[in-house]
């Protein structure tokens, strides 16, 4: 008897035991994902003009160059993925720490530190390309909508997104505003998973990815400095200072000097991690969209691709209606994205340039100027696609105009951030400054192929 009672207390104190042991797993599980979700919200919060800047790199415009990229040379170019992230990171954290830093935006510290001459003609030409590269962008919209449902009007599309965005960007306050572009960035990922769902060679994927394959060839070599153009673009660089000062004001920093005390090492941090989260989603999204296209239209002969919706509408046979439907939405997304940071860009560049109030977060009464421009660009762009020039040419405008430009804001870029009186304490390092100059160089080349390229 007393061996039974010693055996129940025995096996008592070991269910007591299972359940302590339990209850301790279940909390410090508890505890592990209350620790995830607080660090996931704690990365959430640091993104921002890095990743809507990184996001907007992948507009319809660009989308129609890689879908080309995938469709004419298969595999064989997914190099320029990895190689071009790094690239547009370092540029594009050059340009936020000089918005951080100086409590200006890129085109301010130009008029500072250089001639007026070279400040309007730079401001000039990124008018010029933004504008012909809003108007492809609308255009592809419209055409993406009309994917879905052929029976709208195409100028009717075209008039409402520009009347949309343009409202979007006067009467939404800039709080929210930014909100909506840092969500909209998520549209991205419909690149992705329509990859995904076509069922791709992940391993002949991945091989061609790390070897290289350059055959000197006129229309590769084009490719690829069309690539490079649409990857490092001057409206990114533009954008991206100015907003930095955006987000400063947001905090409370309303004025030039308050934004101009040092910037600690948490903001530099955190401006690091949302930069260089936003290119790398810009490049996983090329990555996987001209893997999808070298999988499925390379093979099949489809070698010509003019817009991003005739990449959405060659896809379909072969990969089936979800890769579809994920591809037009992606051209819609991006494109309500992408247009207001091109036609932001440029207001930015201009009133800066003419020392006119600017900024997203004034009302349309404070800042007639800068909304103005605003306006004046849409406009252009919009009267793209009445003026009978076909879109195709447009982005060939845009290229000439960016490959021009893009050298020299690079050039000014990494003068401006290796000046330590400048800069002070966050001053590049010299290998920063080394990277900054090869970078300049290569899109010197890139923008003399694509000039030659008209010739």
């Amino acid at each position: 008897m007393a061996k039974k009672h010693q055996f129940e207390e025995f096996t008592k104190n070991e269910v007591d035991a299972f359940d302590a042991t339990m209850i301790r797993t279940a909390r410090a599980a508890e505890a592990a994902e209350i620790r995830t979700v607080a660090k996931s919200r704690e990365y959430w919060n640091i993104l921002g003009p890095g990743l809507t800047t990184g996001a907007a790199d992948d507009d319809p415009s660009g989308i129609a160059t890689y879908s080309q990229t995938g469709a004419q040379f298969g595999f064989q170019l997914l190099w320029l993925a990895p190689l071009t992230f790094p690239l547009m990171a370092l540029v594009q954290e050059m340009c936020a720490r000089i918005g951080l830093v100086t409590g200006r935006g890129l085109a301010g510290n130009i008029r500072q530190h250089f001639s007026k001459r070279t400040l309007y003609i730079c401001t000039l030409l990124l008018f010029a390309a933004n504008a012909f590269n809003i108007g492809a962008d609308l255009g592809a919209m419209a055409k993406g909508i009309q994917l879905l449902n052929s029976g709208i009007n195409y100028s009717l599309l075209v008039i409402g997104f520009a009347i949309l965005m343009v409202l979007m960007q006067i009467f939404v306050p800039y709080a929210k505003y930014a909100r909506y572009l840092k969500w909209l960035a998520l549209v991205l990922l419909a690149y992705v998973a329509s990859a995904l769902l076509a069922h791709l060679h992940w391993g002949t994927v991945l091989h061609q990815t790390v070897t290289p394959a350059i055959h000197f060839s006129k229309d590769q070599l084009l490719l690829i400095c069309a690539v490079l153009g649409t990857t490092i673009s001057p409206y990114l660089f533009f954008w991206q200072t100015s907003q930095e000062n955006e987000e400063q004001i947001l905090g409370g920093k309303t004025t030039l000097s308050s934004r101009q005390v040092m910037a600690t090492p948490k903001e530099i941090k955190s401006m690091r991690v949302d930069v260089w989260s936003g290119m790398l989603l810009s490049n996983v999204v090329m990555f996987f969209i001209i893997a999808a296209c070298g999988a499925i239209l390379f093979p099949k002969g489809i070698t010509q691709i003019h817009s991003a919706a005739e990449a959405a509408g060659a896809l379909r046979p072969f990969a089936g209606n979800a890769t579809y439907w994920l591809f037009t939405v992606g051209i819609i997304g991006t494109g309500l994205l992408a247009i207001p940071v091109l036609a932001g860009s440029s207001s930015y560049a201009v009133s800066e340039s003419f020392k006119w109030r600017e900024g997203l977060y004034r009302k349309f009464k404070q800042a007639h100027a800068f909304y103005g421009v605003l306006i004046v660009s849409m406009l252009v762009g919009l009267g793209i696609n009445f003026m009978g020039i076909d879109p195709i040419k447009a982005l060939i405008y845009s290229a000439v105009a960016n490959g021009i430009v893009a050298p020299v804001v690079l050039a000014l870029i990494v003068i401006i951030s290796s000046n330590k009186r400048v800069m002070g304490d966050w001053v590049n390092r010299k290998s920063t400054t080394w990277l900054g100059w090869g970078v300049t160089t290569v899109m010197v080349l890139a923008g003399g192929a694509a000039i030659f390229s008209l010739f």
